[in-house]
């Protein structure tokens, strides 16, 4: 049709396509482009950036081994190293999630990219297949089967290491500063959402730095399950058509590409029957995102308020919060914590259902739909994290209620107990919560303690500290 788009024709081992002129892809990548609908979800650049790592990693290593010309092998890698560089990311055309379970048409898709990219910096001409060929140059001692579970877990090591290990190390930090910062300020504990005996303020960002550092060390766990690479296993994972040598090699290598330790299997057929390793990550990232919702809920209730809540702490006022109610002002940091949470476990129930669904015999078919569930919730928990802890965490303040509000706390009394017994404790109690009037003022009717003997023995100071100087033991 004439003023139509310019199309070359291409040909794979079905037939002739056409291609849009200029592009590198190939046959291959049209015909996924055409039987997956466009669901506006493309690769993630990490995935895109540890595939373009592997085939790089793997021509260099194919050279040495014999198995490439080098004279070919150099632009292979100088074009996979653009794919690694994002110089390409236009040319990865295939949509993420609904393709091919094994990922498939993702991996011919930079096969191809990276085939016509080297026939270009030979001089010769794109489509031709010639001399650079993607699966008997590009794909040499690989499948999509070992590929494209090897590119995820390296993916997801790399996207751990840069982006969520430094948010969550800078989270821990800033709590645990608050925590030294808030640690003079005595305030009301809650358990069941009821009065418990004293906290210190400090002591609960104690607990909130606790959490992040716990994080970081199961994070070091998901690591190791990552680094353990399908790659070498090909077809259904005994290693037909690749070289003894080259999954170790290649391992070596992307270790030293990528900044992240990454070994070949010592089992094949598990790593690339499963997404076990994949998994196990998404539900370490499961675990991190309900701790991290915790903090959030804490925060805002202890700024609920500013006048009918608890208000103990005041967050960093960043907008309105209200298009009718003038002067009012949310929580939104919190809340968008909140919210990536959700997705983070919506996003592990996705990478379940892949792995539960999608395995069956020699390899698992639900790949494309696992990567971008588990590289997303790395990205939403290490953003996360940065903007809770940048404005949230650095700016929040403690106000002057949470102290005010521990002398008339009635779980005082359990400082009583040791002196008077439990009975008489809560007799106490339950007359102060009656009369309206404190725990020291009903004892100083009720007992025989001196004004001396209640200062010391309320004084909330000592009730957060263990030992019998404060709250007996019990919950």
């Amino acid at each position: 049709m004439a003023g139509g788009p310019v199309r070359r024709v291409e040909r794979d081992t079905m037939g002739e396509l056409e291609v849009p002129d200029g592009a590198y892809y190939g046959a291959s990548t049209m015909r996924a482009v055409k039987n997956f609908p466009e669901s506006g979800l493309k690769p993630p650049p990490r995935f895109v950036r540890a595939l373009g790592m592997i085939k790089q990693a793997a021509a260099h290593v194919n050279a040495e081994l014999g198995l490439l010309d080098p004279k070919l092998a150099a632009p292979i890698e100088e074009a996979a190293a653009e794919i690694v560089d994002g110089k390409l990311d236009a040319q990865i055309v295939v949509d993420v999630l609904f393709q091919t379970g094994s990922g498939t048409s993702t991996n011919m898709n930079a096969n191809e990219v990276i085939a016509n990219r080297a026939i270009e910096l030979l001089g010769g001409e794109i489509g031709s297949r010639k001399p650079v060929h993607p699966n008997d140059h590009v794909n040499i001692c690989q499948s999509s089967n070992d590929v494209i579970p090897s590119a995820i877990q390296l993916a997801a090591l790399i996207a751990i290491k840069e982006d969520l290990v430094p948010a969550f190390e800078r989270f821990q930090a800033a709590l645990a500063k608050k925590a030294e910062e808030l640690m003079p300020v005595i305030k009301t504990g809650r358990t069941h959402l009821q009065d418990a005996t004293p906290v210190r303020l400090g002591q609960e960002f104690l607990g909130y730095a606790g959490q992040a550092e716990r994080a970081l060390r199961r994070l070091k766990h998901a690591e190791l399950e990552l680094g353990e690479l399908p790659l070498g296993g090909t077809a259904v994972g005994t290693g037909i058509n690749a070289h003894p040598e080259f999954a170790v090699r290649t391992a070596k290598l992307l270790s030293k590409m990528a900044g992240v330790e990454v070994w070949e299997t010592d089992n094949h057929f598990q790593a690339q029957n499963t997404l076990d390793a994949v998994l196990e990550t998404s539900g370490v990232l499961r675990t991190i995102a309900i701790s991290l919702i915790k903090i959030a809920n804490d925060l805002r209730w202890m700024a609920s308020g500013p006048r009918a809540g608890f208000a103990e702490i005041d967050l960093p006022a960043l907008q309105p919060g209200s298009s009718i109610m003038p002067g009012k002002v949310n929580p939104v940091i919190a809340e968008a914590v909140c919210q990536v949470v959700g997705q983070v476990v919506g996003n592990d129930t996705s990478v379940a259902i892949a792995a539960l669904q999608g395995s069956n015999f020699e390899l698992n078919v639900m790949m494309p739909v696992a990567s971008y569930n588990l590289l997303q919730s790395i990205e939403l928990l290490a953003h996360a994290a940065d903007n809770f802890t940048v404005n949230c965490i650095e700016g929040l303040t403690a106000t002057q209620t949470g102290p005010e509000m521990v002398e008339k706390g009635l779980m005082i009394t359990t400082a009583l107990a040791p002196e008077i017994g439990y009975d008489a404790s809560a007799a106490i109690a339950k007359e102060a919560y009656a009369s309206g009037r404190t725990i020291r003022e009903v004892a100083r009717e009720k007992t025989s303690l001196s004004e001396a003997d209640l200062d010391r023995i309320l004084d909330p100071s000592g009730m957060t500290e263990p030992g019998l100087t404060g709250a007996p033991g019990g919950g």
